[in-house]
């Protein structure tokens, strides 16, 4: 008995001792500061909505594709902070108008190739193709590895743009005739579509040289508004139809042996970016630079059985004799557009000092190795 009332007291006396505790505890809790629980910070991101235009046609295989590509890679990699709405020729600005477009801000990104904008610099032509210069691989080099982006850059930034090199179509064909070519000759009187540098090689020659977008130029050919007419290579030329619109079709690419195209931004949208976006546009360009030559690359090569073997087209090329008339016209016109401003002179004796370099090296390199197996191949296929 005396135990149990021990027990029941004690269980009392805890019970009391809890609440006495608890009540001291509340009282403490009471007496101190509330902290506040900060909420995690939450960062917005700007986003960027642009606006491409380019040079090209709708659909137009590679070119157009490409810039449709770059497009989306650069929204993937940036993840949703840059949309770019790709606009083709005339979508939005007329082809040839694109570069002014881009420089005056009016749209962001453009795309096409350098020679067009000779009228703005002459300087510009030497980053897209010079007759009887560098091929692609040679441009490629010249831009990643000799300064030539630099020296672009450097050409561009007067016009508020930021160039970015955009792949090569490679080595070019000649072009798609209605008379044969057998002598320089026969180049006076002739109407043709080309641009650049060997569209001053050709009015030297005593042609007329048109330049036309690339949606006016099968219609143009046609109609007998042009005699003859270079666009890119087979893959192209099969797909806008020219061997409907003229007989014979030369190699090589004498005035555009190794053409590289473009996407230039407007400086100040791009010069604004912070610095990780900027990598991404680079990186993107980059490997839509590279993804374009494989396209040519792997495409040409049937795109050229098909216009021999089913369209029956006559494959011509170029007499030699021609050739060396040509290139002695190019050497004069290149020293001609090169003195014309001094970043053109500047750019010209930079291009020609590396193709001096890469030139050597690719004739105990590339060119040997292509002699060496070129015999086990014929254009039959």
């Amino acid at each position: 008995m005396k135990r149990r009332d021990f027990l029941k007291k004690a269980g009392v006396g805890a019970a009391a001792a809890a609440v006495a505790t608890a009540g001291v505890m509340g009282c403490s809790k009471k007496e101190e500061p509330e902290k506040k629980v900060e909420a995690p910070a939450v960062v917005t991101k700007k986003t960027y909505n642009w606006k491409m235009v380019t040079t090209w046609p709708p659909k137009l295989p590679v070119l157009q594709d490409g810039c449709e590509r770059l497009a989306k890679r650069i929204e993937e990699l940036s993840d949703g902070r840059i949309k770019i709405q790709v606009f083709a020729a005339g979508e939005l600005v007329p082809a040839l108008e694109s570069f002014q477009a881009v420089s005056d801000g009016t749209v962001e990104v453009g795309s096409g190739a350098s020679y067009y904008w000779a009228g703005k610099e002459p300087a510009t032509q030497w980053f897209a193709a010079v007759p009887f210069g560098m091929n692609g691989q040679g441009m490629s080099a010249w831009f990643h590895g000799g300064g030539g982006l630099e020296l672009w850059e450097e050409t561009y930034a007067p016009f508020n743009l930021v160039p970015r090199p955009g792949g090569s179509t490679g080595v070019q064909m000649g072009g798609w005739f209605n008379k044969k070519i057998e002598t320089i000759d026969d180049y006076k009187g002739l109407k043709m579509r080309i641009p650049g540098l060997g569209g001053k090689v050709v009015a030297k020659a005593g042609g007329t040289v048109v330049l036309l977008p690339g949606g006016e130029i099968f219609t143009s050919l046609e109609r007998g508004v042009i005699d003859a007419t270079e666009w890119v290579g087979p893959l192209h030329d099969l797909r806008m139809g020219f061997y409907q619109a003229a007989k014979y079709y030369y190699y090589p690419g004498w005035h555009e042996p190794g053409t590289y195209l473009e996407y230039f931004f407007n400086k100040k949208v791009y010069d604004e970016l912070p610095a990780d976006l900027k990598h991404i546009i680079d990186a993107a360009c980059t490997e839509t630079e590279h993804w374009v030559l494989a396209q040519f690359d792997a495409q040409n090569g049937q795109a050229l059985q098909t216009l021999i073997n089913e369209k029956k087209v006559e494959l011509v090329r170029f007499p030699d004799p021609v050739l060396d008339d040509l290139r002695k016209l190019a050497n004069e016109v290149v020293a001609e557009e090169a003195a014309k401003t001094p970043v053109a002179t500047k750019v010209n004796d930079a291009f020609r000092a590396f193709q001096k370099v890469v030139g050597t090296w690719g004739s105990v390199s590339e060119t040997a190795y292509y002699n060496l197996i070129q015999p086990k191949f014929s254009l039959k296929g």
